[in-house]
């Protein structure tokens, strides 16, 4: 029997990207993970140079011993104390609800002065942010209520709405630790699913979501998913989760408002009574008559 190895991939091995078949028969074991380094625009690709000063965004792969020759032949990796275009080391990688060890190629450090750092620390969205004009994206939380953009001046920015999105291997929760000392949503890896209103958007709404998840202060951050919209698998979809994330904080009722609000005639019903279990067992909290109040608005 192969041998399997553990191994993250963070550039044009990722879902949607130009070498992502190599791993086509690989088994993805977290589609949103970190570890730690400073990653460098190469151009064509990018080149992780570890360090704790930050966080490499990318996904976990278990492959056998043919697969990994395959990468190491990619790489330019033809072992330890040789010439190589990239090492391969290991490195502690970081999901939502574990952490392991995985092999991990890694840039020499006598190139690290040559190239820009890319921001963020994450290659796919640098790359589809920088070159597209316009993207799906995929809100599950209070980015799904009219009344809260409308307020904010934006809904000419929010007006190609798309339809249903269907987010799965993901759970609802609030994890993120608000200045009031209150929970927002984000979207945690593991089992269940997530649904949410899907727009078009471009760069002037990019800008607004930006500066409303406080991206910059690393609040949230941006990612590319894999959801069904309308039915339909789509890669490359943009949300929005939580950097720092915590156990399950209670909302403010009136945050959870704008998310029942926002949600209903898109998200299922069945969907909706996940969300209500959630809100009871957790915080003990009825949202049911929140869902009633849209009725009789």
């Amino acid at each position: 029997m192969s041998k399997k190895h553990y191994v993250f991939v963070y550039g044009t091995l990722r879902t949607g990207e130009p070498n992502h078949h190599l791993l086509h028969h690989a088994q993805r074991i977290v589609e949103q993970c970190w570890t730690q380094g400073t990653l460098l625009d190469v151009g064509p690709f990018p080149a992780l140079i570890p360090n704790r000063r930050g966080r490499i965004y990318g996904e976990l792969y278990l492959i056998n011993e043919q697969q990994l020759q395959t990468l190491d032949q990619l790489e330019g990796f033809h072992g330890q104390g040789k010439q190589n275009h990239f090492e391969r080391i290991r490195q502690t990688i970081h999901g939502d609800r574990s952490s392991l060890e995985a092999w991990v190629y890694v840039y020499p450090n006598s190139n690290k002065d040559s190239y820009p750092i890319i921001q963020h620390g994450d290659w796919k969205c640098h790359r589809q942010l920088a070159t597209k004009s316009e993207w799906l994206y995929f809100a599950y939380g209070s980015c799904m209520d009219d009344e809260r953009i409308r307020a904010a001046g934006k809904e000419h920015l929010f007006q190609d709405v798309v339809g249903r999105g269907i987010a799965r291997g993901y759970s609802f929760r609030y994890t993120r630790l608000s200045r009031d000392g209150k929970g927002r949503a984000d979207m945690v890896e593991g089992s269940g699913w997530v649904e949410g209103k899907v727009y078009r958007i471009k760069l002037e709404a990019l800008r607004y979501l930006y500066h409303r998840e406080g991206v910059k202060a690393e609040a949230y951050r941006p990612a590319f998913i894999t959801a069904r919209i309308n039915g339909e698998k789509t890669t490359g979809v943009l949300t929005f989760l939580v950097v720092d994330k915590k156990r399950d904080i209670e909302p403010p009722i009136e945050y959870v408002r704008e998310i029942v609000r926002g949600g209903k005639g898109f998200i299922s019903d069945r969907y909706f009574q996940t969300l209500k279990e959630y809100h009871r067992s957790v915080f003990n909290m009825d949202i049911e008559s929140l869902y009633d109040e849209k009725d009789d608005q």
